[in-house]
């Protein structure tokens, strides 16, 4: 029975023609908003409820800009330094903006172009405008000797140097009380299909599992009550479609079937090991559709219009069939859902072992209005159900004028009050609609499996070295890659600075969507790790971030004929530096050119400096990358691309399906020391943050 509250229920005024009912406010607020509404508020308000959760996970959750960097004040000058005591004095010619409070306690760092050293912990004992007094922390001083020699200049962080920032994932820990791809994985359509392209275990599974038993409770419940793209296309047919009836369909047509069409055509292609959910699964459509049209105006808003990245066909595309999902409105309301959605279908074909169901007893007064106001066309002519279109929304009771309308057990018999007389039973499935669907399942079946074989017989291989693609940090190798990735667009959202863009038309159907890191636009956040933490179906592993930081995404190569040091144009160093800034240190100089005398020794001071990268230690993160593009090639023009590129493909990255990337880098290091080259001390062809 539809839920009903006191102050919903209309009051009785008495008038000179008799009782008369009065709406309440909250009543008369509802018809406003819609007759729906009235007729069944406790789902509006699921729905909305529903709406507000995904658009908070997806702009505030997986926004990354709420993130804040350590706080760091470089700059001091040592003035006093207590061997004894280890208190010292620091005086700077800047104020530090806000102050430095007293009691608060700092990392004391001398700035150094071979890398900064840590002194230790310290606790601020005196501030005053120009100078700090510290003292240090539990002993944590070392080295005051050296602190007694350095002349500085030194620094204050927060953060304990010898470990990486970590502000990117902090934050998304700190806001993420709900899993940001929650209602991705809700979607059963986005798992089980990931699960069969790639034969393996989804994690989403099991949430997809839990939604599709509350729907043996309340069948289709995730359609009428959770789906985010189902509120925005009532939004759409309440301020649009309601408006424009000139497209509109007749109810029985082919199209009734289409959504079982679809699914079979996903299902498949998926057993043939080709993902096609990412083009039809509800909240990948509408995630996909919020991260390439609002994405960008919320970034380009709040951090500048230059976060904006270009857009190319496949993002086009993308936006384009966002719309259309919206525009097929025109053409009934809820069309999609009705008709199209796939998901649905996962659905329906669920509410076989459904636990209630809608009953219509004998005081059906036959008006219609049931039929008339039911959004997913459960409603038969006769006013029975088709059971496998109910979304258990109970509006057509809350318009229902004699309340013939209940949702009760299945196997109860729902009575009219007034006599007690059996009600009607549900109606049959429709001879025309059962040959639509059965005409596309099979349809559907041929074109899935028809569309996989095209897809791998006209896409590039997988494992070619020519068209790799550099993946984001703990992807799964490429073949399996392909079979997870859905082309959500959830990790677009979660990348700082636009570092994850999605593959364009050119790279193939197969790749159409899919992440991949653009380096001349920014390169890999060395503090985040968040794209594998919103992944929905682990084609991106959730590392934790010590582990994503030792994860090879690629290797830099410097292009030796264009980069300025090489061809002797220019000295730069900014590669060195990017590099340096990210915490890898991968790239050093090492000197060329060197003459020699007559006796074959080296001439001091000829020769030139140039980059060279130390492969063992590039983890391919880009941000050599995109500092060469950004000065060389944008600002100064003097390149046309960066002289120094991030590559990926066989021997160049790590893609791991399990296991630990830290203990794969200690095996190469071991590796190294064994070899014929010359020894090495422990840990050399480690990173920094792994010594």
């Amino acid at each position: 029975m539809p839920l009903r509250f006191h102050w919903y229920v209309p009051l009785r005024k008495k008038t000179a023609g008799g009782d008369k009912a009065v709406p309440g406010p909250v009543r008369r607020l509802l018809r406003r908003l819609g007759p729906t509404w009235a007729a069944s508020p406790a789902r509006r308000l699921a729905q909305t409820g529903c709406l507000l959760l995904f658009l908070a996970l997806f702009f505030w959750v997986c926004w990354p800009y709420t993130a804040r960097p350590a706080a760091e004040w470089r700059g001091w000058i040592p003035v006093e330094v207590d061997t004894v005591t280890g208190q010292i004095t620091l005086a700077s010619d800047q104020l530090p903006e806000p102050p430095i409070l007293p009691d608060s306690a700092w990392y004391v760092v001398e700035e150094d172009d071979q890398g900064d050293r840590s002194f230790g912990r310290f606790r601020v004992v005196d501030s005053g405008d120009s100078e700090l007094t510290l003292v240090p922390v539990d002993g944590s001083a070392g080295g005051l000797e050296q602190m007694a020699m350095s002349l500085g200049p030194w620094s204050l962080s927060s953060r304990d140097p010898s470990h990486l920032p970590s502000h990117y994932a902090d934050d998304l820990t700190r806001k993420q009380v709900i899993p940001a791809p929650a209602f991705l994985a809700l979607d059963p359509l986005v798992s089980l299909s990931a699960g069969i392209a790639s034969r393996s275990w989804i994690w989403s599974l099991v949430w997809a599992g839990a939604i599709v038993g509350v729907c043996l409770a309340i069948p289709r419940g995730f359609c009428g009550y959770v789906c985010p793209f189902g509120t925005l296309i009532d939004l759409f047919d309440w301020a649009v479609g309601r408006r424009i009836s000139r497209f509109r369909v007749s109810r029985e047509g082919w199209w009734g079937g289409l959504r079982y069409g679809l699914l079979t055509a996903v299902l498949a292609a998926a057993l043939c090991g080709v993902l096609f959910a990412g083009f039809v699964a509800a909240t990948a459509v509408v995630t996909r559709g919020m991260a390439l049209v609002f994405a960008p105006l919320q970034d380009g808003v709040t951090q500048g219009w230059q976060q904006m990245p270009p857009y190319g066909a496949g993002q086009w595309l993308s936006i384009a069939m966002f719309f259309g999902v919206l525009a097929l409105g025109l053409l009934g309301p809820r069309f999609w859902c009705r008709y199209v959605c796939p998901t649905g279908a996962v659905f329906s074909l669920g509410s076989v072992l459904r636990l209630h169901q809608r009953h219509v007893s004998d005081a059906c007064a036959g008006c219609g209005r049931c039929a008339e106001h039911c959004p997913f066309d459960a409603v038969e002519p006769g006013f029975g159900t088709r059971t496998a279109d109910c979304a258990f929304c109970q509006t057509c009771g809350g318009v229902c004028p004699t309340e013939a309308v209940r949702f009760s057990s299945r196997w109860s018999r729902a009575s009219n009050t007034a006599n007690g007389q059996a009600g009607a039973k549900e109606s049959s499935l429709p001879r025309r609609r059962f040959l639509a669907s059965g005409i596309s399942l099979g349809a559907g079946c041929l074109g899935g499996l028809g569309a996989a074989v095209l897809v791998r017989l006209s896409g590039p291989a997988a494992d070619a070295a020519a068209t790799a693609a550099v993946r984001p940090p703990g992807s799964v190798p490429e073949i399996d890659f392909l079979r997870m990735c859905v082309g959500c667009g959830q990790c677009l959202r979660a990348c700082p600075n636009g570092a994850l863009q999605p593959l364009g038309v050119g790279d193939g159907l197969e790749s159409l969507w899919t992440p991949h890191l653009v380096a001349d636009w920014a390169g890999c956040e060395t503090s985040c790790n968040r794209c594998g933490q919103v992944c929905p179906t682990g084609a991106i592993r959730a590392l934790p971030l010590v582990e994503k930081q030792a994860a090879r995404m690629g290797r830099a190569v410097v292009d030796q004929a264009t980069c300025l040091p090489f061809a002797q144009r220019a000295s730069c160093r900014l590669c060195v530096d990017a590099c340096a800034a990210a915490g890898h240190r991968a790239i050093e100089f090492v000197r060329v050119g060197t003459e020699l005398d007559a006796s074959g020794r080296p001439i001091a001071d000829t020769g030139y400096l140039v980059p060279s990268v130390q492969q063992q230690r590039c983890v391919g993160c880009g941000q050599c990358q995109t500092r060469c593009h950004a000065i060389n090639v944008v600002a100064q023009g003097e390149l046309k691309e960066a002289a120094i590129r991030v590559e990926a493909g066989k021997g160049k990255e790590d893609r791991l399906r399990t296991g630990s990337y830290i203990a794969l880098r200690e095996a190469e290091a071991a590796q190294q020391q064994e070899s014929t080259l010359p020894p090495a001390s422990s840990g050399e062809y480690l990173p920094d943050f792994l010594q």
